[in-house]
């Protein structure tokens, strides 16, 4: 095993394996992207609530519920062994969808190696650049047909289309739309409940 990094510090390792990411502690996500092992905390509480908010909207429209199998298995932060390239050997994105006939039951493994269909980035300030750069173009050439990207700062979702050899965007949307955007165009997601804002002060009585 590599020496343990500080937290947010990358690691530069020739080639690391999965043998490497053994023995870090619960509670810090540690990826394989790129050669490097990077290892972060835990998401801010927007990200969290940006996150946890879509899943729930998602779910509600496409997930499995009584008398209805569902379109979607959708995950948060699901752990990807994809047999892509192997400098990208451990990739946690912090959403993934997988349609029913691309895979119809959870694995009974920790990890999936099988592509999703849909990733979801939800983007911070220390993320940004690796969320737009190296995970984008490694999805791309995994497989995943449709991406998003929120970014809970700027209440924005940009949501993209795999197309041959770029990522083609469908459109970009924010603060308090209602959006139709593949692969979730069959319903309407509401934007404004992912960026928690807080709740207006009440009016001042004069009296």
């Amino acid at each position: 095993m590599q020496p343990a990094a500080a937290v947010g510090e990358v690691t530069r390792a020739p080639l690391p394996t999965l043998a490497d990411l053994e023995g870090y502690p619960e509670g810090i996500n540690v990826e394989i992207i790129d050669g490097e092992i990077i290892r972060s905390p835990r998401p801010a509480p927007r990200h969290s609530s940006a996150a946890s908010d879509l899943v729930a909207q998602l779910r509600l429209a496409y997930g499995r519920r009584r008398g209805n199998p569902g379109e979607w298995l959708i995950l948060i932060e699901p752990e990807l062994h994809l047999p892509t390239d192997r400098r990208y050997l451990a990739v946690i994105p912090d959403l993934a969808g997988w349609l029913r006939e691309t895979l119809a039951e959870l694995p009974e493994t920790a990890s999936f190696d099988l592509r999703p269909d849909w990733v979801c980035e939800v983007v911070s300030p220390t993320s940004v650049r690796r969320d737009r750069v190296k995970k984008m173009d490694f999805y791309r050439r995994a497989g995943v047909r449709w991406l998003w990207l929120v970014d809970p700062l700027a209440e924005t979702l940009e949501a993209y289309a795999s197309e041959g050899e770029r990522w083609m965007l469908l459109g970009t949307f924010g603060e308090d739309d209602r959006v139709r955007v593949a692969p979730f165009d069959a319903t309407e997601i509401e934007l404004s409940p992912l960026w928690d804002r807080p709740s207006p002060e009440p009016p001042v009585d004069p009296g």
